[in-house]
């Protein structure tokens, strides 16, 4: 499990929008958590409305005046990089690594068309870089409520690599007292895409008939999962749903009351094909909620 949290910080309102998911987790699990600012290169006089941080004494300040804000017990470490980078994601994921941290947790930033971008500027490039685990959260408002976590929401594929994402899945569910719901998702007819559209637009009866026939071994695929699961002490449950695999866990996510999205995505070989193709991207910037990005390995 999570024992060493890196909170990346830009001196903005909303970069601490991580803060109450972050205190919440690291009070938990008994987890360290490193507050982390990195010098930027060329910075802009502003970031995201706030003046920014330019020089190691502000930085340093700064992260002071935050790390009281996390709850009591937490131990928390604070780091100013001071060379300046140019590439803030490379920098981000480097330190992961030489600070030891196993979970990077950032704000997707921003709303609207200005959130989808910055999330393609900042935390995809975070995610293309580093080797773990990514918490990304979205912005809040100020004085947001502390984070509880009591319903995850744990979509699978059928891949037995993507089951990978599961393990942190149970555990943080069982180290937060949470229900864990599974959900599998069988695109119909209409939602389709790719190459899977056009054999369907052509032979729409066979490919149906294909349709329902994974339905039923996704039923008994997820049956399967949660019999795995049984005997270890959590509430589990889980589903099938049908159509659009973005729509249906956003939805899913929302009905249920899921506090947390955990996904398995591909390791560092496959990168390029699942920011491009993968539903993983999409749910991340829309989700309302947290989503767990669980890098898997053994597959491209």
């Amino acid at each position: 499990m999570f024992r060493h949290l890196l909170v990346p910080l830009d001196g903005s309102p909303l970069a601490e929008s991580v803060l109450p998911v972050t205190g919440a987790l690291a009070r938990t699990l008994g987890s360290r958590a490193t507050l982390l600012h990195i010098v930027e290169r060329g910075a802009p006089a502003a970031v995201h409305g706030a003046p920014h941080l330019t020089d190691a004494a502000s930085a340093e300040a700064y992260l002071a005046g935050v790390a009281v804000r996390l709850p009591a017990g937490v131990t928390v470490t604070r780091h100013v990089h001071t060379v300046q980078e140019h590439d803030l994601p490379r920098s981000i994921a480097d330190h992961a690594a030489e600070l030891g941290a196993d979970l990077i947790v950032l704000c997707t930033h921003g709303r609207g068309r200005l959130r989808h971008r910055l999330f393609g500027g900042i935390a995809q490039r975070v995610a293309a870089r580093g080797r773990g685990p990514i918490l990304l959260v979205p912005p809040g408002e100020a004085g947001a409520p502390v984070f509880r976590c009591r319903t995850i929401l744990a979509p699978l594929d059928g891949q037995a690599a993507h089951e990978q994402g599961l393990t942190p899945a149970a555990g943080l569910a069982r180290a937060c007292d949470a229900s864990l719901h599974l959900l599998a998702v069988v695109p119909t007819l209409g939602t389709l895409s790719g190459e899977h559209a056009a054999t369907g637009q052509i032979l729409p009866g066979a490919t149906a008939a294909l349709l329902e026939m994974d339905e039923d071994r996704a039923e008994a695929y997820v049956t399967d999962v949660v019999g795995r699961l049984a005997g270890t002490g959590m509430t589990v449950t889980a589903e099938v749903g049908r159509g659009d695999p973005t729509a249906m866990i956003l939805e899913t996510a929302r009905r249920t009351s899921a506090d947390l999205i955990v996904l398995g995505t591909h390791g560092r070989s496959g990168l390029d094909a699942f920011w491009s193709a993968s539903v993983a991207p999409r749910i991340a910037g829309k989700a309302e909620v947290p989503v767990l990005l669980v890098p898997v390995r053994g597959q491209g």
